[in-house]
């Protein structure tokens, strides 16, 4: 049988006192660059992710924590800039000060086990304040650990693995090859890692720089409703859902991938249900992984942040008056803008005009990052894959895509969205999919789009 998260799940986390993780042996004291990619001021903020492992009998006895507590350790002298700080240089340049002071680490053990948490994993998850602990004075982004992590084994054997990442430092693929580093250690078989590649400077700016594309994703745009009151939810797209979003679609755009028809939807519906004035002028930005559109290539083992956040806009009337094929064709065109020259272009505009932002506080401002294609799940410590790793919720007006799994068992993708209550009611709103009503249930109902076209399932 098959069980939802439970929202009400509450439970003890016994916590040792968070302490510093340094490289286990001496590492270069020096200073590092990051790239103009990398210190954007729109990077400048944390990224918590979580992992949950089941029991493995053979490795009963050990306590997770302390197998990456030393592994850590020993992936720190490979990759030492994370032990680092960050401090600003001239002209808000951000510098990697590799001193040596560490990670926070923190061991922890829960009264409650895997099975508590449900079969259908997906954020946001219940405590998880208490599975990652916000240790006082940590969450700044100069002169703050660039990694906390928080390893907490359950009392069935299985543990949690929660972190917090510094934007900054590196993207998604970056931190995967960091972690799975870790667990290559871990596991003893660290024969074939790819060594850690930093040369920051391959994304910087010309000399000079010059802004040779457009870029909406930086315009300057004023907030039409406040922030707050805000809720999350999940949305989880399975076979069945992806399929009848594509029967939508004319023919022409079919073909799209998974990410194009999720996005557009998502947009779509989002864009209807915080009910802002039909000429309302709305953005998608969507997280553009470029390292295969750089000539030539980067070098393996390059960790630093290699995306960008191109910008799709148009209005609510747009949206919601067109077809579903209208918001792909945009996110369609706006994956395809990104090249090596729009990356140098993006460079450029961060040193032309001091590291910009996205206004990603903005409500009609809706970004996405997908990480189902990172692998993220494969990292094994040697307790196993991971039931589930992605992020532990949206953050503020982004949203990211991660493998997940139903009450069901089936496999799809996890979408957790962050709006003010009364625009998620009006998102999560149950109706009739074509003719067929559905008996729906508190946990588990049907989401539309005012006119009848299936989004998905909510998970609260």
């Amino acid at each position: 049988m098959t069980t939802l998260p439970d929202i009400s799940l509450t439970f003890t986390v016994r916590r040792c006192k968070p302490e510093f993780v340094a490289p286990a042996n001496p590492t270069p004291r020096e200073q590092k660059l990051l790239s103009d990619i990398d210190d954007q001021a729109s990077l400048r903020f944390h990224v918590p992710l979580v992992h949950f492992y089941g029991n493995e009998p053979s490795m009963e006895g050990k306590h997770p924590a302390e197998v990456i507590r030393t592994a850590l350790a020993e992936t720190l002298v490979l990759y030492y800039p994370f032990a680092g700080r960050l401090r600003e240089g001239a002209n808000g340049k951000l510098i990697v000060d590799c001193n040596g002071e560490g990670v926070l680490f923190i061991k922890a053990d829960a009264d409650v086990t895997l099975e508590q948490f449900g079969d259908a994993l997906q954020p946001p998850f219940p405590c998880f304040d208490e599975l990652l602990f916000d240790v006082p004075g940590s969450e700044g982004i100069l002169n703050c650990p660039l990694l906390l992590i928080q390893v907490t084994q359950l009392k069935c054997g299985g543990f949690i693995f929660a972190l917090r990442l510094n934007h900054v430092v590196c993207d998604a693929f970056g931190l995967k090859q960091f972690v799975s580093t870790v667990a290559a250690i871990a596991r003893g078989e660290a024969t074939h890692l790819v060594p850690p590649v930093w040369e920051r400077h391959l994304l910087d700016a010309r000399d000079p720089p010059r802004v040779t594309c457009t870029h909406h994703e930086y315009d300057e745009v004023e907030a039409s409703l406040p922030l707050d009151n805000l809720v999350q939810r999940s949305f989880f797209f399975g076979p069945a859902e992806i399929s009848l979003l594509r029967r939508l679609l004319p023919l022409h755009l079919r073909n799209c991938t998974k990410f194009e028809l999720l996005t557009a939807s998502l947009w779509r519906c989002r864009s209807l249900a915080i009910n802002l004035h039909p000429n309302e002028e709305v953005r998608m930005l969507c997280a553009v992984n470029a390292r295969s559109r750089m000539e030539p290539l980067l070098p393996q083992g390059y960790y630093g942040n290699v995306f960008v956040f191109p910008a799709a806009k148009t209005t609510v009337k747009n949206l919601g008056e067109n077809p579903l094929g209208y918001a792909v064709e945009l996110v369609k065109q706006v994956k395809s803008s990104v090249t090596e020259e729009y990356m140098k272009s993006v460079a450029a505009l961060m040193v032309i005009s001091g590291k910009r932002l996205l206004f990603s506080n903005v409500i009609g401002s809706f970004i996405i990052s997908d990480l189902t294609k990172f692998g993220l799940e494969d990292v094994d410590f040697g307790w196993g894959k991971a039931v589930f790793a992605g992020t532990a919720r949206a953050v503020g007006v982004i949203s990211f895509f991660v493998q997940a799994k139903n009450k069901k068992g089936e496999a799809g993708t996890s979408v957790a969205i962050c709006l003010p209550a009364p625009a998620m009611e009006s998102m999560s709103c149950a109706a009739e999919v074509g003719k067929v009503e559905r008996k729906l249930s508190a946990l588990d109902f049907v989401v539309v789009f005012k006119d009848g076209t299936f989004v998905g399932r909510a998970i609260t």
